[in-house]
């Protein structure tokens, strides 16, 4: 018989099942945000249909502590028993999830550990992190009845266990028989169906979870890595798109690569609506930047952006690394482009006075007559030295070189010096 979960996975249920309910929770690839947020999704439904059993289908090579952190909480404060069945791998972050979990079984092939904590460059942790993590590794094994040694040796290589592969410098990895030799295992199974039988269940009803396409995403774009990259691309699509003339491609890179950035945190439980609303708001002021003179808007706006990502982001040192990074390409971007390209195109030259009073343009502060000098003329009026003369009917104001001139003298024009025409009487 085939049923269907709320959320259009398939139901598998066998036509005599007791009355059990089973949900199968696969943690695959990388342990990320998006990862977080689908098993808490997905525990969630688990505990309000009334699973009687949770099975956790772990092949994963491991990924970042503090999510690891967050995902063994979600399994500490269930109440419905779970099982971590080791499909092929649950090394680092894995083996942690694994060892809050209440029964482990294990493929043939599986193995389990190599939990060494490390930084993104891939050199080790400082002393401080080891320390927590070690003592977190611990007391994932205590919490479940299991010998913390071990688990201890999976994240300290100084740990000397060279009857299970792992002398004093290396991590140690468990295989199924050594696993459950040291009871970190409570057998070995071929597959889900044999699984099933080891637990009783084998005639229950079986719930199978996948991950949504947004959680998968959000395990994308919230990748410490990919991080940097979008807010880069956001700071260098937008400056671009100043320069450029309309709104065009740069600018919908921009937007798109800020969408996804927020899409994928707020999927992944990181970002809330405070954080948009401050971003809404940084951008407003931001643009009305260019029409209220004073500098102040534009800071409040860039501030408000910068507080936006940084409480959209789960790793405050981290964000403010990718901020930075963003903030540098947007630099470098805007000097290699006002150098080029300047300001004549794009938004620019909507709030920019381009406008010149030229003479090339046609503009002069005054005529300056220069085919006045030679000229002869009378005066009109006395000069003292200034006064009124006339040349060939027009009247124009003159000044005399320095002496005194009387009524009707004649005169010639000696030097014209803008609007001022120098005259001597002759």
């Amino acid at each position: 018989m085939l049923l269907s979960s709320n959320d259009g996975h398939v139901i598998h249920a066998d036509n005599e099942g007791n009355g059990k309910l089973v949900y199968v929770i696969p943690v695959e690839d990388e342990v990320e945000k998006g990862l977080e947020a689908f098993l808490t999704r997905a525990t969630k439904e688990a505990q309000e249909e009334g699973a009687d059993h949770i099975i956790f289908e772990i092949d994963t090579p491991g990924g970042r502590v503090d999510v690891a952190g967050q995902i063994a909480e979600l399994l500490q404060n269930l109440e419905i028993p779970t099982t971590a069945y080791v499909v092929n791998q649950a090394l680092s972050a894995g083996s942690y999830i694994a060892l809050n979990m209440d029964t482990i079984y294990m493929n043939p092939q599986a193995t389990m550990g190599a939990s060494g904590v490390i930084n993104q460059d891939g050199t080790a942790a400082d002393k401080k992190a080891q320390s927590a993590w070690l003592s977190a590794m611990k007391s994932a094994a205590e919490s479940k009845g299991r010998d913390p040694l071990y688990a201890a040796a999976m994240a300290d290589p100084n740990i000397d266990l060279p009857d299970y592969g792992a002398p004093e410098g290396e991590f140690l990895t468990l295989d199924p028989s050594a696993a459950l030799e040291v009871g970190y295992s409570n057998g070995t199974v071929e597959d889900r169906v044999e699984l099933l039988g080891e637990l009783g269940l084998s005639k229950s009803t079986i719930i199978e979870m996948e991950p949504t396409l947004s959680e998968e995403l959000a395990g994308i774009l919230t990748n410490p890595v990919v991080v940097p990259i979008l807010l880069s691309i956001a700071s260098l699509g937008l400056i671009v798109e100043l320069y450029s003339p309309g709104f065009g491609i740069p600018g919908i890179m921009g937007l798109l690569s800020l969408v996804l950035f927020f899409y994928g945190h707020i999927v992944a439980g990181l970002a809330g609506f405070e954080a948009i609303i401050l971003l809404v708001l940084g951008i407003i002021l931001i643009v009305a930047e260019f029409f209220v003179p004073g500098g102040i808007v534009g800071i409040l706006g860039i501030g408000s952006v910068v507080w936006s990502l940084l409480l959209s982001g789960q790793d405050l040192g981290h964000m403010t690394m990718s901020i930075g990074i963003a903030f540098i390409v947007a630099i470098v971007a805007a000097v290699v482009l006002f150098k080029t390209i300047g300001m004549e195109k794009g938004f620019f030259r909507h709030i920019i006075l381009k406008d010149q009073t030229s003479t090339e343009l046609g503009y002069v502060s005054s005529v300056n007559r220069l085919e006045l000098i030679g000229l002869e003329g009378v005066t009109v009026t006395p000069l003292r030295p200034s006064g009124i003369a006339s040349f060939d009917g027009e009247r124009i104001d003159v000044v005399s070189d320095g002496s005194f001139i009387h009524q009707d003298k004649s005169i010639r024009v000696v030097k014209v010096e803008g609007v001022r025409v120098v005259v001597r009487e002759i």
